[in-house]
């Protein structure tokens, strides 16, 4: 692992900082997954019968991606051993599944693991790389599954956090447990209630503003434009 990261030791224990290899490899494999998630979008469309839009498919998951880097960088709340509460940066990322379907969804929605991996990496293994980064996140294009459904984007969303709460939950159990004794709780339940805490508060605020009939309208909107 030496060439992509190399192990930082001291009092706060071990952990690994990317190279600049490391990072290039990164921007790399983002880039292949939205290109991806692109190609995907457009077979669905010519399935359908449309005409494939490459460049829009694209345009449209990297503006969400960039909106949910960028408002998931204005954090109401942070919590004390990482996760935060974000001005609504998980429902940019759910968009694009409720926008293309699962396939697209999960592919851009890990590239975005990727992206906040890039931005703000903290690593100890590569188990807890992939658990935090990859899989939380990319469990965001869960939304997918009922892009075509009735109150698809608010039933998305509710699945794709669900999905990330998952991820999160195994990763404070098998590699942050340590921090449960500081807190006089048992590992599973420090899991739970630390990162239910901040995943479930932006999910509420979330809800609530898509409970507004004229951003479900607007959205709606957003997702025939994308497919148009």
């Amino acid at each position: 692992m030496s060439f992509f990261a190399t192990e930082i030791i001291d009092q706060n224990g071990s952990y690994f900082n990317l190279t600049p290899a490391g990072y290039g490899l990164l921007v790399a494999v983002m880039l292949l997954l939205l290109l991806g998630a692109c190609y995907l979008s457009g077979r669905k469309q010519e399935k359908q019968g449309k005409s494939s839009i490459s460049t829009k498919q694209l345009a449209f998951c990297s503006v969400a991606i960039a909106l949910g880097m960028v408002t998931s960088c204005l954090k109401l709340f942070d919590a004390p051993y990482g996760g935060s509460v974000t001005l609504f940066s998980m429902l940019f990322i759910c968009l694009i599944g409720y926008w293309f379907g699962l396939k697209t969804g999960l592919m851009a929605a890990c590239a975005y693991g990727i992206l906040q991996l890039i931005v703000d990496p903290y690593i100890i293994s590569i188990p807890q790389m992939l658990t935090d980064y990859l899989f939380a996140f990319g469990s965001l294009g869960l939304s997918g599954l009922f892009s075509g459904k009735k109150h698809g984007l608010l039933k998305g969303y509710l699945f794709g956090v669900l999905g990330r709460f998952f991820f999160t939950f195994l990763s404070g159990m098998i590699f942050f447990g340590a921090y449960a004794a500081d807190w006089g709780m048992s590992i599973p339940v420090y899991s739970f209630a630390y990162n239910g805490s901040y995943i479930g508060a932006e999910a509420v605020l979330t809800i609530i503003i898509l409970a507004i009939p004229a951003v479900q309208k607007g959205l709606a909107s957003i997702k025939t434009l994308a497919n148009s």
